[in-house]
């Protein structure tokens, strides 16, 4: 069976953090799926596919194609995750990385293993591409939490980016930082800096705290 036969088919995937999602399969790229579930595209990185079922006729919902949402893939070119990436750039995007909730905002710069994003709530943001979930453009000019154009800078920082997660991790040393959006309370605190692939957070009893860097899914400056 090749995959994209299956376009058009009604499926239901289990997503990386015991996520479903069900909908019409719309495109099939090189490192992403893209699934339209009658409201809103999910561009969903291959990767975080853990199984996926057709759906019986009695769980399908006819699906039809409307204009509220717009979708920024090309049925002419091979769709792929940093190419959908940079089209997003600048679109209120919703993304999730963590199995708690999902971040409203605006994609910055994409960089090579990871991403800017800016939220409203969080401000600057620092994502690893490798524990992005999914993500969904919104095309139809909406904005986060209501806010105007003049509350919301889509680009607020003139910061300049490293090109990888470690090195900008590393450029943060000194910082107040909150890994993985506070998840716990061994998450938060002082960058001291980086060894054999472990950060060394300074926490609020002033005691070492060594996370591994392949499980830093967020960044952000408190």
């Amino acid at each position: 069976m090749k995959l994209k036969e299956n376009i058009g088919k009604y499926i239901k995937l289990e997503i990386s953090g015991k996520k479903f999602i069900s909908g019409l399969l719309v495109v099939i790229g090189s490192d992403l799926w893209v699934v339209f579930n009658g409201k809103d595209y999910f561009y969903i990185p291959t990767v975080h596919i853990q199984n996926w079922k057709f759906l019986k006729q009695d769980e399908i919902t006819e699906i039809s194609i409307n204009d509220e949402q717009i979708p920024i893939f090309n049925h002419n070119e091979e769709s792929s995750l940093r190419k959908t990436l940079n089209l997003a750039k600048g679109i209120y995007t919703e993304i999730y990385v963590t199995s708690k909730q999902a971040l409203h905002g605006y994609i910055i710069s994409i960089m090579n293993n990871y991403f800017v994003f800016y939220s409203p709530i969080y401000k600057t943001m620092f994502i690893s591409l490798n524990h992005l979930k999914w993500l969904i453009p919104y095309t139809n000019n909406q904005r986060p939490y209501g806010l105007n154009n003049a509350s919301l800078p889509v680009n607020p920082s003139n910061i300049t980016f490293a090109r990888s997660y470690e090195v900008q991790i590393d450029k943060l040393k000194g910082e107040l930082i909150v890994f993985n959006i506070g998840d716990n309370e061994n998450v938060i605190g002082k960058i001291q800096g980086i060894k054999n692939n472990y950060v060394e957070l300074i926490g609020a009893n002033e005691e070492p705290i060594y996370i591994n860097l392949q499980h830093i899914k967020t960044v952000h400056m408190t």
